[in-house]
């Protein structure tokens, strides 16, 4: 297995990427975090340094300015001189059923986690191609199996997206010694399960549901359900499960 010492990981002030990057750090690697939100951002990088002794390196991002995008992944390399693992983490649960006059709040689900992370796929990619090497990780959602009704039309569909582009950029480097996964996390807590009216009985708690996505990733597979149990099981029930059976993921 090859260690990827250099971590990037956007969207890192909380949720899954704040997850990611305590285990990590936990590992030892050196982070380059970045998101919106820079005052939770640099707070996780001072505790991470003081605890594990690891290079935390924080910028502000707002993955919906492309420009910035290229910018900031650029700075990052250059302060570590390379970046061995850039993880497209970045997302938005927003969204309510077509036609019901949120054409606003659907655009905003689509926009961020699907235009945004081609922005961040194309930036990381020009490193990975320029270096000949890296690992490009795609936090896409078991969602993305099925079109889902009511609020998780949009962002099914975009996950859906997502993890199309990650497959066609697998396929573009295969053979080469640059990697991509595709995650695909069931429901895990976080900021956006937290907005859901109750709590999902097959939902996973956020640290556990952390150390499965990076026990995951450093595996470098193609793609992965998170956790595997129940996830892996229920992926074959769903892409087979009538309309009504969908009804109950939404």
């Amino acid at each position: 297995m090859t260690v990827r010492k250099k971590i990037l990981i956007t969207g890192a002030s909380s949720g899954l990427g704040e997850g990611m990057a305590r285990q990590f750090a936990a590992r030892g690697r050196d982070l380059a975090l970045c998101a919106r939100r820079t005052g939770r951002l640099d707070a996780l990088a001072a505790e991470l340094r003081s605890a594990h002794g690891v290079t935390v390196l924080t910028s502000a991002l707002d993955v919906n300015d492309h420009d910035r995008v290229f910018e900031v992944f650029k700075e990052f390399r250059e302060e570590f001189g390379t970046l061995d693992r850039i993880i497209v983490n970045a997302g938005l649960g927003k969204g309510q059923p077509i036609g019901t006059g949120r054409f606003d709040a659907n655009k905003q689900t689509l926009e961020t986690n699907f235009v945004a992370a081609l922005a961040q796929a194309e930036a990381a990619m020009e490193i990975f191609r320029d270096q000949r090497a890296g690992h490009l990780v795609f936090v896409s959602s078991f969602s993305a199996l099925r079109g889902l009704p009511k609020n998780l039309t949009a962002y099914a569909a975009s996950k859906a997206g997502l993890s199309a582009l990650a497959d066609g950029i697998r396929a573009d480097v295969a053979g080469k010694p640059i990697k991509v996964t595709t995650l695909l996390p069931g429901y895990i807590e976080s900021e956006m399960s937290a907005r859901s009216e109750g709590r999902n009985p097959l939902q996973t708690g956020a640290e556990a549901g952390a150390r499965a996505m990076v026990k995951a990733i450093e595996r470098e597979p193609a793609k992965a359900f998170v956790p595997t149990f129940p996830w892996l099981p229920l992926s074959v029930i769903m892409r087979v499960a009538p309309l009504p059976v969908l009804r109950k993921f939404a």
